[in-house]
């Protein structure tokens, strides 16, 4: 069997062990088109033959910047490895203005794009990069499009300048820059090697609870980002047939057209999908009402591995037959893992899904650990809810005296580019300071409890962490998004972003009439006499000093195009203030 120490290892790898017809499956139009295991090898291999005949060098660096993911991304992924050259990967909602920055920085020379929305931005921009030219995914005229390139390889009488090209990629070679979504400041260009990210993928196969080569997987997450990339190679590696959502607002219809195994997706998705089928039970009528949040109250006390006793365990088998059969069926049918990483997963969500037979397995890591570092799994008791899972093998975890996680081991980036003073204030000995606070357990269990950089201490020297008040008020139907303030303040409290949409159902059945502008709705007595409701309930559950003792209600959503959150969906804290700092000083009377 092949030895993989490069990521252009895995597809050969699958040819030999799987050699799948369905390797990768993308919708145009109507019609979901496939290529196998071997149309895909060949397909990237007439990529690299015609980037030689570009002139393409060792170590250049090509963009790619797509609205979705599609098989198009993974063809030019491996076709850019081979001949040497470095993936830059662009997320495709920043502004035009960090375009141009990743662009300059990253000193790209080529730029694929997916489609017009990102063609007219980077149009706006490119004359202030080095790019040589663009090509783009979709036939857009008057556009160099990417099949030029599989017709310039498709001749082969350069193969074996390919084939000197790709001996001569070592696994300590660069393969990619990713430039974090930095909550503050320019992004940072995050050097992963082929190493990095083809150690981290081996070593979080042995978490795959699927069968390989005979599953499913739908991916929608940005493959800019790490996380869905690494999961991609992981699939390459399972032999897992890849289907491509075709967008954010697609994935219901998508899942029972496909019927996947397994999806991967933010915290934010799956509360979202929670809190759709509660809406919908909440209309129901009679005794199908009550059976349905009996069955929902049953999921939330659920504990893996039958730890509740068999009296719960048979009202869970019932409870499943009756009522979590329709959440799966609204699933697709056939989902058997579903795994969440980015952000802090709240517990009730994992019991609430487990218990429906669809287990969420929630995972640690961060772009520079490429990302994986620790991870829930179903085998050998590996799942705890309330932690990350136990550390993935090869990877050395270890908590400073003040809390902070740092790691070790063949996944922990070779640096940020360009930038080795910023490297080294996150390097200590081989050691990763990842800047989140956690603890692990007597049965090896990973638990984050804060984030270093955003804990704060009030002006009466008091320590709070927000992201504990952040993610239990976010288990309220009535809030959207929090963000919890306070430093060198007198006490702490919180920007909230209502769900507008749940507050508005609220009061019609409340026989309450809102007006029709958000900033009427936040002004509300009854609506923020009903959110200080939840606010008090989640206090009680904290220290004097921590309590919220006042919030504001902000009348926009918050969002990625408004600035407030990060293309991985995390708030971005300072900007917030900024946007909100006329609430803010009404807060503390300033």
């Amino acid at each position: 069997m092949s030895t993989i120490t490069r990521i252009f290892d895995f597809p050969p790898y699958q040819l030999e062990k799987f050699n799948l017809q369905k390797a990768f499956t993308t919708k145009y139009g109507d019609e979901w088109v496939s290529i196998s295991t071997q149309e895909y090898i060949e397909q990237y291999n007439k990529i690299s033959r015609a980037l030689l005949r570009l002139g393409v060098q060792a170590n250049d660096k090509i963009a790619i910047i797509s609205t979705t993911n599609r098989t198009e991304w993974n063809v030019m992924d491996m076709g850019i490895l081979q001949v040497g050259a470095q993936n830059v990967p662009i997320y495709p909602t920043i502004s035009k203005e960090d375009y141009a920055y990743i662009l300059k920085h990253s000193e790209a020379t080529y730029c694929f794009v997916s489609d017009t929305s990102i063609l007219e931005k980077l149009n706006q921009i490119k004359g202030d990069t080095q790019l040589k030219e663009v090509y783009t995914f979709d036939a857009i005229e008057g556009e160099k499009n990417w099949s030029e390139l599989l017709e310039l390889g498709s001749d082969n009488s350069n193969q074996s300048t390919l084939d000197t090209r790709k001996k001569n990629v070592q696994p300590q070679d660069l393969a990619t820059l990713i430039y974090t979504s930095g909550t503050t400041g320019k992004p940072k260009g995050v050097m992963l090697s082929h190493n990095n990210l083809v150690s981290n993928t081996l070593d979080s196969t042995p978490r795959v609870p699927l069968v390989h080569g005979d599953s499913k997987a739908l991916s929608f997450l940005p493959i800019c980002h790490v996380f869905e990339r690494i999961i991609l190679y992981l699939y390459q590696y399972c032999g897992i047939e890849i289907y491509f959502a075709q967008s954010p607002e697609t994935i219901s219809d998508n899942l029972k057209e496909l019927k996947p195994d397994i999806m991967t997706a933010v915290p934010r998705l799956y509360e979202k999908v929670y809190d759709k089928i509660v809406a919908k039970g909440a209309e129901l009528k009679g005794l199908k009402k009550i059976l349905f949040f009996w069955a929902v109250d049953l999921g939330l006390k659920f504990e893996p591995y039958g730890a509740n006793g068999w009296w719960y365990e048979f009202q869970l088998k019932i409870a499943r037959k009756l009522i979590f059969s329709k959440w799966k069926e609204a699933l697709g049918g056939n989902i058997k893992t579903l795994v969440s990483g980015s952000a802090a997963l709240q517990p009730r969500l994992i019991r609430v899904f487990s218990a429906a037979g669809m287990p969420i397995l929630e995972g640690y890591g961060l772009t520079e650990t490429s990302p994986v570092v620790s991870v829930n799994c179903p085998y050998d008791s590996g799942i705890q809810i309330g932690t990350v899972g136990r550390i993935i093998g090869n990877v050395d975890v270890k908590i400073a005296a003040d809390g902070e996680i740092l790691v070790k081991g063949p996944n922990v980036m070779l640096g940020y580019y360009k930038d080795p003073e910023k490297t080294a204030t996150v390097m200590s000995k081989g050691y990763f300071h990842t800047g989140d606070i956690g603890e692990i357990d007597s049965d090896g269990f990973l638990k984050i409890t804060d984030r270093k950089k955003e804990m704060f201490k009030t002006s009466g020297g008091k320590y709070v962490a927000p992201a504990l008040l952040e993610n239990e008020l976010k288990q309220s139907r009535f809030i959207e998004q929090i963000m919890v303030v306070g430093e060198g303040e007198k006490m702490p409290a919180a920007l909230i972003q209502p769900n507008f949409e749940f507050v508005r159902e609220w009061a019609q059945r409340k026989n309450i009439t809102l007006a029709d502008t958000q900033s009427t709705l936040c002004a509300n007595e009854q609506v923020l006499a009903r959110i200080q409701e939840e606010v008090d309930l989640c206090n009680a559950r904290f220290g004097k000093w921590e309590q919220i003792k006042k919030f504001k209600l902000t009348p926009e959503e918050w969002s990625i195009d408004g600035g407030h959150l990060t293309p991985t969906l995390k708030m971005k804290r300072k900007i917030i203030r900024e946007i909100y700092s006329d609430l803010y000083n009404e807060i503390y009377e300033k």
